[in-house]
């Protein structure tokens, strides 16, 4: 085990036995630390449902293009717990390293003094120490979970505040209703500071923009007040102030044009003359591992049937399979191949309707545990769902290597393209299984 892995884990044992909804832990405990919050680079604050890290990676991307340096804050990590924290730097900037890392968590702990506390409260506050220490630019800043009470929240003072697209999730926290969970979202809006609303569901984006004219937060709808769309192979963006022409973004799938829009309505909205050609080579670099990610070579790729495509998405709600199932169409299209999906998810989210958009577009379905997950769905149940739902091709697995060797010895006119899929905790033990590294 790492020394910060013991940290964490010393600090697990904290926890609160009930959890009020405030943000005095935060508080206190950065308080204690000399207010590292009061320190930060200029900020933008992210929430939503689905997409938040790949808007943050186009903004990233972006700012980086344009020289500046840039904090970066987001959750959960893949393979290592350093994947969170990423400090800026002249040249884009580096995760955090163990030295500093296992430092400041030390810091955090003795600062703690023992009191009750949650996990991503004291590592958020130790990233906002971090990046207090850091000089850079932006700080990119990712909610955890919801927004009001979100340790994230304690900033005063952002830039800009973003809620990408909110859908059902998180529901014993955050409400059972589009409408509920909005509403907690909405919480990072603040008076007097730009309010990006992503493309959104009509419940939805009727309370994000009614929560932020309550703020006083000036308001940039998608559909409304930006639009982006593909024509000839390119993005256009338009806002009152014009078209831009834009090339596609390096991350695939249609939803990420979406994404793409809300990071560059957000940047216009706080540095109007932010320059077009930093535009287009952030769409051109962003990166986001486990979003419809290709995977070109490593241990998961040999076990797959020979001259097959391999995707990786942590995509884990309905509104997630809905965005994977219509990519997959579209690469369908483009380019004819038998459609393989192996699922795993956690008895939290609801994997049928994650599996009813696949119905008539995958031919096999090979279920497989999230290991490591005691909440993970048996591979039983969620083939047996698959067929409910019109996909008569389903098996269960151990593992994504057994699934991988099911799929290899099955029969398909031409190799086939294969999406693991509906858990993030899945898709970080494929990476780790591949080989594949996160810099």
């Amino acid at each position: 085990m790492d020394q910060h892995d013991a940290i964490l884990s010393r600090l697990l044992t904290l926890h609160p036995k009930k959890i009020d909804l405030s943000l005095g832990r935060t508080e206190r405990l950065l308080e204690a630390l000399g207010r590292p919050d009061l320190r930060l680079p200029p900020t933008i604050h992210v929430a939503g449902t689905n997409g938040k890290g790949s808007t943050i990676a186009f903004l990233r991307a972006m700012l980086e293009a344009a020289g500046q340096r840039v904090h970066v804050y987001t959750s959960p990590h893949l393979i290592r717990f350093n994947e969170r924290i990423r400090l800026g730097a002249e040249g884009g900037g580096r995760l955090v390293d163990d030295a500093r890392l296992n430092a400041v968590l030390e810091r955090c702990e003795e600062a703690n003094g023992g009191q009750p506390i949650t996990f991503f409260e004291v590592t958020t506050a130790a990233a906002f120490a971090l990046f207090a220490e850091t000089p850079a630019d932006w700080l990119l800043l990712e909610t955890g979970l919801g927004g009001r009470y979100d340790a994230t929240n304690v900033i005063r003072e952002p830039k800009a505040t973003i809620v990408t697209s909110v859908s059902l999730d998180h529901m014993e926290f955050l409400g059972d209703t589009v409408e509920k969970i909005a509403y907690e979202k909405a919480g990072i809006f603040k008076r007097g500071v730009p309010a990006i609303i992503g493309f959104q569901h009509m419940g939805a984006e009727n309370v994000l923009a009614r929560e932020a004219r309550r703020a006083g937060a000036p308001l940039f709808v998608a559909g409304q007040d930006f639009h982006v769309r593909e024509e000839n192979g390119r993005l256009v963006f338009e806002d009152e102030r014009g078209l831009l022409d834009l090339p596609l973004p390096r991350l695939a799938g249609r939803h990420q044009h979406f994404n793409a829009a809300g990071a560059i309505a957000a940047l216009r909205a706080v540095a109007p003359d932010f320059p077009a050609k930093a535009m287009e080579q952030g769409l051109a670099r962003a990166e986001w591992p486990a979003r419809l990610q290709r995977l070109l070579r490593g241990r998961i790729v040999d076990l797959a049937p020979a001259g097959a495509e391999v995707w990786l998405d942590g995509g884990h709600n309905e509104d997630g399979g809905r965005v994977l199932a219509e990519a997959m169409a579209e690469f369908h299209d483009r380019a004819p191949r038998p459609l393989a999906l192996i699922c795993g998810a956690q008895t939290t989210k609801d994997v049928r309707a994650l599996l009813r958009h696949f119905a008539g577009l995958a031919r096999d379905v090979v279920a497989v545990p999230v290991e490591g997950e005691h909440k993970s769905w048996p591979p039983e149940e969620v083939a047996a769902l698959a067929r409910a739902e019109g996909i008569p091709s389903a098996a269960a697995a151990n593992n994504v290597e057994e699934a991988l060797r099911i799929l290899a010895s099955r029969p398909f006119e031409q190799p086939p393209r294969v999406l693991i899929a509906g858990s993030l905790y899945l898709a970080a033990a494929v990476l780790a299984a591949n080989g594949s590294q996160i810099e």
